[in-house]
């Protein structure tokens, strides 16, 4: 309407069709068919006052629009509207036409009908959400930078962990590797470290690592993050699915890290990269003026602290919930480290709670297990107390365990034991304990007789142990504690019975009855001829 009021005034002024086409304002054609209406209505006259512009517009008509290029895709504009009715792109509804009802127009068409249906729609308003100070915070989670993850030497993505005060738009930057529950929940001490404060709620979205199930009306909470909630006092508001507008303050917050932190910087490592961010926080974006409060967010922050809740004087014990089932080793796994329990449970399944420092296994709400947090992949955790009684047993009659029990035996059994464990080539921790095991069989005396038998002869073995206790002789009732006394080389054929040294003594003993023991004599030459 504007330039047809000032063509108007310019015919008015007697300018030809030529000089208003030079001004820019109308072409000749349309200035002539002006000119002609103008003529017909007394508008060119000037002593009559100028029409108003619902006038003019009334006379010159709606603007028409051509319809020619949606004409082909018309015959199929209801399957068209109930298509896009329930989500289905335009570019899938083309494919479709032409494929199953014969269409052979162009995309532009179906996209030309998809405009006139949207525009027969009411217009969408959105209302902008306000908080008063301490009210809320809203926290996200946008991608990073790539950089070398030491503890695996290979290139991962970096998470950008965003919390920003709905107030004062004072913002919380901390770069992870991943977003798992316990990199969610440390973001959080930290976080509120940073303010010195917490917020009366968080509006977050719906990650796995807060919301095990994401619901419209029922959410269901994390189980340690409904912990960390109730110990620094705050509530938890999750958005609906599919609806980010509802925290759009940190929406926009992590775009505008990604745009005006991110580009032309270098890292060194995650460290270096988030004391980069702490800088940037606080020396740019805590010091500019926000686009939509017109305010310094830091300056904002100075008057928003005061009123938000403070730290509790013990911050909360933060640990992450977890069901594992108890292995046949009566172990459960967390984080690829195990963990004994009761050897009673195996087979069902606990549930697990782990911090910093500890892991403690439930059973319901019942304490089962408690153990201090391992670090590193493929640790166990095991207390013996745990253990089936027979593996107990087992474990338990280690070196220390023989010795002790020799001890107790006599100072030969002693002496035996430390002989078979001393063995610089065998382990012969078998033999010990099988030499502690005769004395449950056998009286400890005739067993500490047979052991000191065994080393007069030079034999420290299990075998020759077991051999002096099984064969019924004489020396076991006579005379247990030596060989004194024997008459005759080998007594009944005893295979012990002699000390070994009598075998090469060059002396007659006559208490033994052996004869001295002589070298033969030298061969002569016609001997060996």
């Amino acid at each position: 309407m504007f330039q047809y009021r000032q063509v108007l005034l310019r015919l008015r002024q007697g300018e030809s069709d030529r000089d208003v086409a030079r001004s820019g304002l109308m072409g000749r054609p349309k200035t002539a068919a002006f000119r002609a209406l103008a003529t017909r209505r007394g508008w060119l006259d000037p002593a009559s006052a100028l029409p108003s512009d619902s006038e003019i517009a009334q006379q010159l008509g709606r603007a028409r629009r051509a319809r020619s290029s949606i004409s082909s895709v018309e015959p199929f504009r209801e399957l068209v509207r109930r298509w896009d009715a329930d989500g289905v792109s335009g570019v899938v509804i083309h494919a479709v036409l032409a494929r199953e009802h014969g269409y052979e127009g162009s995309y532009s068409s179906v996209h030309r009908l998809f405009a006139a249906i949207h525009a027969t729609r009411p217009p969408e308003a959105t209302v902008p959400l306000t908080f008063a100070p301490a009210e809320a915070a809203q926290v996200d989670f946008g991608a990073g930078p790539f950089l070398l993850d030491p503890a695996s030497g290979r290139v991962r993505r970096s998470w950008a962990f965003v919390m920003t005060l709905a107030f004062s738009r004072h913002q919380y930057v901390e770069f992870v590797w991943d977003q798992c529950v316990a990199s969610w929940l440390g973001c959080h001490r930290r976080a509120f470290e940073w303010f010195g404060a917490v917020p009366g709620r968080l509006i977050i979205d719906n990650p796995k690592c807060a919301i095990t199930r994401a619901c419209h009306r029922d959410p269901v909470v994390q189980r340690a993050y409904a912990e960390c909630a109730e110990g620094y006092g705050f509530k938890i508001d999750p958005c609906p699915p599919a609806d980010p507008q509802k925290k759009g303050i940190v929406e926009a917050g992590v775009k505008y890290l990604k745009r005006n932190f991110l580009p032309l910087r270098t890292f060194r490592d995650l460290a270096d990269l988030n004391a980069q961010a702490r800088r940037w926080v606080l020396e740019e974006a805590g010091a500019r003026i926000h686009g939509t409060t017109r305010e310094c967010p830091l300056a904002r922050f100075g008057r928003e602290r005061p009123l938000m809740r403070a730290l509790p004087a013990i911050a909360p014990d933060l640990g992450v919930w977890a069901q594992a089932k108890v292995h046949r080793d009566c172990h459960v796994q967390f984080e690829r480290s195990l963990y004994s329990v009761p050897f009673t449970l195996v087979g069902r399944v606990l549930w697990l709670r782990a911090t910093d420092t500890s892991v403690t296994v439930y059973e319901d709400h019942r304490l089962v297990a408690q153990h201090l947090r391992a670090h590193h992949e493929g640790t166990r955790r095991t207390v013996r107390a745990h253990l089936p009684p027979q593996a107990q047993a087992f474990f338990l009659r280690d070196r220390h365990w023989c010795e002790a029990q020799a001890s107790q035996i006599g100072p030969a059994a002693a002496e035996l034991v430390a002989t078979l464990l001393a063995d610089r080539i065998v382990e012969r921790l078998r033999a010990a304990q099988g030499i502690i095991h005769l004395a449950t069989r056998f009286d400890p005396a005739i067993v500490e007789a047979a052991c000191r038998r065994a080393l007069d002869h030079d034999s420290p073995h299990y075998r020759t142990v077991k051999t002096l206790l099984t064969t019924r002789r004489p020396w076991r009732a006579s005379s247990p504690t030596a060989s004194e006394g024997i008459s005759g080389p080998y007594l009944a054929g005893g295979r012990f019975v002699r000390a070994a040294r009598s075998l090469f003594a060059l002396d007659a003993d006559p208490a033994i009855g052996v004869e001295p023991w002589t070298l033969p004599p030298l061969p002569t030459q016609g001997d060996l001829s």
